[in-house]
């Protein structure tokens, strides 16, 4: 259950925060300078000029997928040469290829294999790690390393990841608009975001918090009424998992749209529930109850949501939670899908952090416990006798 007096308590919030999660969520547009700069220092801007047969992203275990889902939803159909996304290096690769990787795991031995086999083949290589273990050797010498500047705990080097990716679209002339290589725009809105999510601010004043109250104890149903607001929802939906341990379903809005089980339970909740039901009571059959949708509309186009969700779905859902951050990123400004792409990624971020420290999920020994291989199967006597 959340404990929603805890989130209007940053004593409270500190003292739970022991892994400094939060602290690390406010440091997104950190990551995303550091990274500008690392770009810049690792030679990312030779490729400029260059027109690559295609551009690969390499799709591992963290931040990656997400960033090359961003990218690509960003870049669009139009993009002037193939991108392509994959988990592993594919076996055509080579000297006319750009393969772009990222990891915050210094030891993913099948990242480390594919990008020496990249590197065999001739193909340029990009490459977002740690300078230490497996994977900067496998390449060590041979590729532009964007070094790790800013540690942060798994799930939150999104920024990172995103960083790295705008610079070698930008470096190789795919945007439209061209994009400053220091990515301070980009940047400002998250160092903007951090500040209006900061434990001290009240959750009437704090998005974030607001966020984690609304979707606590519902199923988020996290639809996205353009390209970067569903490949958004995906990242919010792993966000939800990796720091809150929730099941949310994230997918475009049209496509959602056909789940029909899903609109019955939509239906459903905006019914509104029985008043005289005991919520503490479980089920005739002796299950409890699942937790009742929520839909979430992740907007970042210029269009109203209500009414590309009317022309994509034929129909609006006048329960749902409107997410389209004009307010922050105004109509008009250069870039402005990216920016609040960016903004929503980071308020789910820590919307999630604050949802696993009010329900205690986010457990900083439990994190290092699953890392080593290891099992806390005691967590929750563990809480209850503190």
């Amino acid at each position: 259950m959340l404990d929603d007096i805890l989130l209007s308590d940053p004593r409270a919030l500190a003292a739970l925060d022991t892994g400094g999660v939060l602290r690390a969520a406010a440091t997104a547009g950190a990551q995303v300078r550091s990274a500008a700069q690392g770009a810049t220092d690792a030679g990312l801007r030779d490729l400029s000029g260059s027109r690559p047969r295609a551009l690969v992203f390499l799709r591992r275990p963290g931040a990656s997928g997400p960033a090359a889902g961003l990218l690509c939803a960003l870049l669009g159909p139009a993009s002037a040469m193939p991108i392509v996304v994959v988990d592993a290096v594919p076996g055509w690769i080579g000297p006319l290829d750009v393969v772009v990787g990222h990891t915050a795991d210094a030891d993913d031995a099948e990242l480390a294999d594919g990008i020496a086999f990249a590197v065999r083949r001739g193909a340029e290589v990009v490459l977002s790690a740690p300078t230490e273990g497996p994977v900067a050797s496998a390449g060590a010498g041979r590729v532009r390393l964007v070094e790790q500047r800013i540690p942060v705990p798994p799930g939150l080097d999104l920024p990172r990841a995103l960083a790295v990716g705008l610079a070698v679209v930008g470096a190789l002339g795919l945007l439209a608009t061209p994009l400053d290589s220091a990515m301070e725009p980009l940047a400002d809105q998250l160092d903007a975001e951090a500040e209006r999510n900061q434990p001290g601010h009240e959750p009437f004043m704090n998005p974030a918090k607001s966020l984690a109250l609304r979707l606590a104890e519902h199923t988020p149903l996290l639809w996205g009424t353009d390209p970067l607001g569903a490949a958004v929802a995906e990242h919010a939906a792993a966000a939800l998992a990796t720091h809150a341990g929730i099941v949310a379903h994230a997918d475009d809005v049209g496509r959602a749209a056909t789940a029909t089980g899903l609109l019955r339970a939509l239906d459903r909740a905006s019914a509104g529930a029985d008043v005289f039901r005991d919520p503490f009571e479980d089920d005739a059959d002796g299950g409890a109850q699942a937790p009742p949708v929520r839909l979430v509309l992740l907007a970042t186009g210029e269009d109203d949501p209500g009414q590309v969700t009317l022309r994509v779905a034929g129909r609006r859902w006048p329960s749902a939670d409107v997410i389209h951050p004009v307010d922050e990123v105004a109509r008009g400004v250069p870039h402005a899908g990216l920016l609040r792409a960016g903004l929503l990624a980071s308020r789910f971020d820590v919307a999630a952090v604050y949802l696993g420290l009010a329900t205690r999920t986010n457990d900083p020994e439990y994190r290092d416990d699953a890392r080593s291989g290891g099992a806390r199967f005691s967590a929750g006597a563990t809480r209850e006798e503190s």
